[in-house]
């Protein structure tokens, strides 16, 4: 902080709070961590109540009591309920403080979703604002773009936030579904008969897609605040690897011409074709589904990392064991299909997952005990985790929900207006 004194006062409620500002830096709460980069008590203002310069006293009107129940997270590190307070009300203070629900222990965790899902509710615009929302805020106080610019980001980055975003996504998801639908007819037996005699119209439709997707992604590039943001995102890399391949198959085709070097890359074109099935993943920029799963496997990657860690201990054992009761200790009538360990571990996986094609299955007496206790087993290993998944799935489907509604309302108002 460029003013004040060294001993920074944080007044909620009347309760009363002393830290060095040091501390206030690298606060865990991110609305307190805030005033450490206010230059001006104009900017205070924006994130407390009120401000007294004498004794640099910075109030925020809010729960007491339930501010008491955030600094034990801060000291200590677990985050529960106060005692008799509502639930959404203190989830409610957590966000105006900048903690999500994932910071509270399960147990509170689990209250909060079952309470979210007998009453919906809408927090307000202000107490709602995820921590790109207010890394956005300090990155426009200190730049300043102009109004239309903004509006086009938003346009382009948020199809929900205004009417023409929302007829945008809806060009964008046509172009998607058209070309998804080409390319999987491309790949019927009668595409190429009817390809020389409707004059090839599926390719001029597709330049015109691909196209859209190009104009649509540089534009989006060209008005992103952050280019280096913007080329690390995941949504972002998918549609370049989406736009590159028909490029390359163009330029190809231009330089090899329809001659046997061209029959030679026959194959690396048809796997760059396969890859524009990459847009698929794009409709995530405008389902709420596909965005609460993309942020669940993303929230949940340790218990993902856990399930694949059991499958592959499961595989390894039930594969040794399998590979030595039908194979191993008959050598030469023992089941051939279980002649390996690799192999093996095939019929594991299928087993675990309860899918069972039937290709190889164990023909001995211990091999089909083995098999019971490897579909047993796969059962209740890969319902462990699935607690934890569901209930960060749960989690993310509230958020996103509730910013979708706060965009709605937004969108209904300008087009009201």
């Amino acid at each position: 902080m460029k003013f004040g004194k060294s001993v920074c006062i944080i007044n909620v409620g009347g309760t009363k709070y002393a830290f060095p500002k040091d501390v206030i830096k690298d606060f865990p709460l991110r609305r307190v961590s805030r005033l450490h980069s206010c230059a001006s008590e104009r900017e205070v203002l924006e994130v407390c109540d009120d401000y007294d310069r004498e004794r640099n006293e910075f109030f925020f009107d809010r729960h007491s009591e339930a501010f008491g129940f955030i600094m034990l997270y801060v000291k200590y590190g677990k985050l529960r309920f106060v005692p008799h307070m509502c639930e959404l009300s203190f989830y409610n203070e957590m966000i105006y403080w900048g903690l999500e629900s994932s910071h509270m222990e399960f147990c509170c965790q689990r209250r909060l979703d079952d309470r979210m899902s007998d009453t919906y509710t809408h927090f307000t615009e202000e107490h709602h604002k995820t921590a790109d929302e207010f890394r956005t805020e300090e990155s426009t106080t200190g730049k300043r773009d102009s109004k239309w610019l903004e509006r086009m980001r938003r346009t382009f980055e948020e199809p929900t936030s205004s009417l023409a975003a929302q007829i945008l996504a809806s060009v964008s998801v046509i172009f998607v579904i058209v070309s998804m639908v080409i390319l999987c007819a491309s790949t019927l037996p009668d595409w190429k008969t009817a390809e020389s005699n409707i004059v090839e119209e599926h390719r001029i439709i597709e330049a015109v897609c691909i196209g859209w997707f190009t104009a649509e992604c540089i534009v989006r590039f060209i008005v992103s605040r952050d280019k280096c943001e913007f080329v690390r995102r995941p949504l972002n890399i998918i549609d370049l690897l989406a736009i590159t391949p028909y490029y390359i198959s163009v330029t190809m085709t231009v330089l090899t011409g329809e001659n046997s070097q061209l029959q030679r890359a026959g194959v690396t074109l048809r796997v760059l074709r396969m890859m524009r099935i990459f847009w698929v993943i794009k409709l995530a920029r405008h389902f709420l589904g596909l965005q609460t799963l993309g942020l669940t496997l993303r929230r949940c990657y340790r218990e993902m990392v856990m399930l694949l860690v059991f499958i592959c201990v499961a595989m390894a054992i039930f594969g040794a064991l399998a590979q030595l009761l039908e194979h191993g200790l008959d050598l030469e009538s023992g089941n051939e299909e279980y002649a390996s360990i690799p192999a093996a571990c095939w019929w594991v996986i299928i087993s675990m997952t309860t899918v069972g094609y039937g290709d190889m299955y164990p023909i001995t007496v211990p091999g089909r005990v083995l098999g019971g206790l490897c579909v047993v087993s796969g059962i209740v290993l890969l319902a462990l985790p699935i607690t934890f998944i569901y209930h960060s799935f749960v989690q993310c489907y509230h958020e996103l929900k509730f910013r979708s509604a706060r965009c709605t309302r937004s969108l209904s108002a300008e087009f009201l207006n």
